[in-house]
């Protein structure tokens, strides 16, 4: 990886060619999560090994994306249309298709950081093969294996990029994955003194919108770069999920617990969407917003708490977003008004913000104050001058030469100590407002068509305040740590988790058996960070109960056999019942407070067993005001709401058609009532043979192609429908 001038190649197999070439045959083939990876490199490999039994091939990534394809027939019916509408262009991964069929050649291994949440759950490869790494951790654990156990093999960093021309430069950009780049960059020369070899290869894809910050590159920074206008496929678009009444009510409470000009961490799916939706209405519908959680008793029970670290009033200064994976979640908040909370890369300029001495627009007397920072005396050096003028305290057009801001042939002395200088720098130098704020930096980013487009269409100036850099960067404090605690004031990292003990250990990515559903990825970083920031919580989101195999079970549990998160680490867990602060708590005061946002149909066995522990008095009860935690509660309560038009299941929009969103969401609640009582499901199927098609099932049946059915086959699948539209109330 040693910088040599940058080759251009517009074929994978030419590429491909020239890398056996130059480094044999063993190849680690490294590529970033989830959409910046290359298809046509990654194809191109592996046809070569599974070709070549000579060549050994290790591919490491995460989120290798898929195409949905539907397990049973009604899926694959819904399924289909969908796939031409939302996936038409798209290429496969090969090795993904083969890896779904067991047919990986033995010669080709792929190890994965991260999966799509249930993937590969029954997928023994990929359970083997699953890596469980800090995201911050792993471009040196890739490097590490590398020279600790294939010291001859070579080392393929291969990811998509943008092109553009800056001030007669071209330009690439990371764009939707800046996360790994900027680590390898800080590791390679490392590497390289023990022997690694390997190469940085770009791929241009101009549907990638061209994103700023650590993200951009001189073409020199890469190896090879392929450009090929038949390479610039779509990208892979991930729907919106239906936000259901569980979700809304756990992204209401969360929505209490935000502070006005605080930071905002958070992740993607119908979660995500729930939290975004209830910061909207807080901030735009004020009354509206206060009167949805008094009536749902929220401000109430809460209120101290909510006091103390959140708020409920509109966003004057609003939010600042550091997140690893920047959704449209952001995009979303910005355009309603909420993330607009700038922050700068300037510690001096940051901390008179903090403190409210400074604001957007430079007064003279904010001015003085910050030329009074410790920083900037007693003389003002060359890379302070830079900094502030980056951030616009200083003119555009402005210079520093020997200790002098020099102006055309005005020459303005940097030294403090004289107060004729100060004022003379006050007097001539200062401009009129802060520029190059930034209101959100990511790591990485996917989503839906709207997303994307929401990011191609912005001017530069616009785009440039979504920064993208590495999850060294955004996942935790160390390197750069004043600044990172300047601009992470009050943050509020909000993440999900699959289960917890009613001592506070959470479970967020495997099973107490070991099956990986998904992976640490920056969990444990952002659990961390908010314990080691003064003014920062994590709020950890929990639904409290999970539907599997027809029955309910509760995600609150006694003891789990699987921890991701320790208990020393609790901190706010929130269910659609509602908050538990657990910080500083002790035992007996986190089992209650989890008891209390337990579902009611398993809170007395849950207490039941803390007291047979001695975890908790003997005389204790739970309180009347937790015991009618049902679902169909929450129901009740949000129907009203509903019929202003509230708490829709898709509050951003969606891709769906509406006959898509009713098909699926009765479809499903037929799979888990056949699941319960199959007998039940097949009577109503059969019974469905000597009752008329309803004509307002017509728009369905034609969606599924069984408006028409012919033969028994379709006329089961039709009645399969037809009973499920039926139960679900759409006809």
């Amino acid at each position: 990886m040693t910088k040599k001038e940058t080759l251009y190649i517009k074929d994978a197999a030419q590429c491909v060619d020239h890398i056996i070439e130059q480094y044999g045959k063993k190849i680690v083939l490294g590529m970033p999560l989830a959409l910046g990876k290359s298809y046509q490199m990654a194809n191109e490999f592996y046809r070569r090994a599974k070709a070549d039994p000579e060549m050994q091939l290790l591919i490491v990534t995460a989120l290798s994306l898929e195409k949905p394809t539907g397990a049973s027939e009604l899926e694959k019916r819904i399924i289909g249309p969908l796939a031409e509408r939302m996936w038409d262009g798209v290429p496969d991964f090969e090795y993904m298709l083969d890896l779904r069929k067991n047919a990986l050649p033995p010669n080709v291994t792929l190890k994965e950081f991260y999966f799509r949440a249930g993937s590969f759950v029954k997928t023994p490869v990929a359970q083997q093969n699953h890596y469980s790494s800090n995201y911050t951790h792993v471009p040196r654990d890739m490097i590490n294996e590398l020279i600790e156990n294939r010291p001859d093999w070579a080392f393929i960093a291969c990811q998509l990029v943008a092109k553009k021309e800056i001030n007669g430069t071209v330009c690439y950009s990371d764009s939707c994955n800046a996360d790994l780049n900027n680590d390898l960059e800080r590791l390679i020369p490392l590497a390289e003194k023990k022997g690694l070899r390997g190469l940085l290869v770009g791929q241009v894809n101009n549907n990638l919108p061209f994103m700023y910050g650590d993200a951009v590159h001189a073409a020199g920074f890469f190896d090879i770069i392929i450009d090929n206008d038949a390479y610039h496929f779509p990208l892979f678009t991930v729907p919106k999920e239906p936000v259901m009444d569980a979700e809304h009510m756990i992204g209401l409470h969360v929505s209490t617990l935000i502070k006005d000009g605080g930071t905002l961490q958070v992740g993607i799916g119908s979660l995500g969407d729930a939290i975004s939706y209830g910061l909207l209405l807080r901030h735009n519908e004020p009354d509206a917003y206060r009167r949805i959680v008094n009536e749902l008793g929220i401000a109430d029970r809460y209120r101290t708490l909510i006091e103390r670290i959140g708020g409920l009033d509109s966003f004057e200064t609003g939010l600042y977003g550091s997140t690893e994976m920047l959704v449209g979640v952001f995009i979303d908040l910005y355009k309603g008004g909420v993330l607009k909370r700038k922050v700068y890369p300037n510690t001096v300029i940051q901390r008179h913000i903090n403190e409210g001495k400074l604001s957007h627009a430079i007064t003279r007397n904010a001015a003085e104050t910050v030329l009074l920072a410790d920083e900037l005396n007693p003389v003002i050096r060359q890379q302070w001058f830079e900094g502030l003028q980056f951030c616009g305290f200083f003119k555009e057009g402005l210079r520093y030469e020997d200790y002098c801001i020099v102006d055309g042939t005005h020459r303005y002395s940097v030294d403090l100590r004289e107060d004729a200088n100060r004022q003379a720098i006050l007097d001539n130098c200062i401009g009129e407002c802060l520029k190059n704020g930034i209101v959100a930096h990511g790591s990485f980013f996917i989503g839906a068509q709207k997303f994307y487009e929401a990011l191609r269409s912005m001017s530069d100036e616009e785009r440039r305040q979504f920064i993208m850099t590495g999850v060294n960067y955004v996942n935790q404090l160390y390197g750069d740590e004043e600044i990172k605690r300047l601009q992470r004031k009050d943050g509020r990292f909000v993440n999900a988790g699959m289960k917890i003990s009613i001592m506070g250990n959470i479970a967020s990515d495997a099973l107490e058996d070991g099956t990986v559903i998904s992976g640490v990825g920056g969990q444990y970083n952002f659990v961390a960070m908010a314990h080691a920031l003064e003014d920062a919580r994590l709020i950890m989101m929990i639904k409290s109960t999970k539907e599997s195999g027809g029955k309910i079970k509760s995600n609150i549990v006694f003891n789990y056999g699987y921890t991701t998160i320790p208990r020393h680490l609790k901190d706010i867990v929130v269910t659609e019942y509602g908050i538990a602060d657990l910080r500083g708590k002790v035992d007996q005061d986190v089992i209650k407070a989890l008891i209390n946002i337990a579902d009611s149909r398993f809170q007395d066995e849950l207490l039941a067993k803390a007291k047979e522990v001695n975890k908790i008095p003997q005389d204790y009860e739970i309180p009347e005001a937790s015991r009618n935690n049902y679902p169909w509660v929450i129901a009740e309560k949000l129907a009203p709401f509903r019929a202003e038009g509230r708490f829709q299941a898709f509050p951003s929009g969606t891709d769906f058609t509406e006959e898509e969103v009713v098909l699926a969401k009765a479809l499903r609640r037929f799979k888990q009532d056949a699941a319960a009582n199959k007998l039940a499901a097949m009577k109503g199927v059969f019974g469905r043979f000597v009752k008329p098609v309803p004509d307002a099932a017509m728009p369905y049946l034609k969606r599924m192609d069984l408006d028409r059915p012919a033969g028994l086959k379709e006329k089961l699948l039709r009645n399969v429908v037809l009973s499920a539209l039926d139960k679900d109330g759409a006809i």
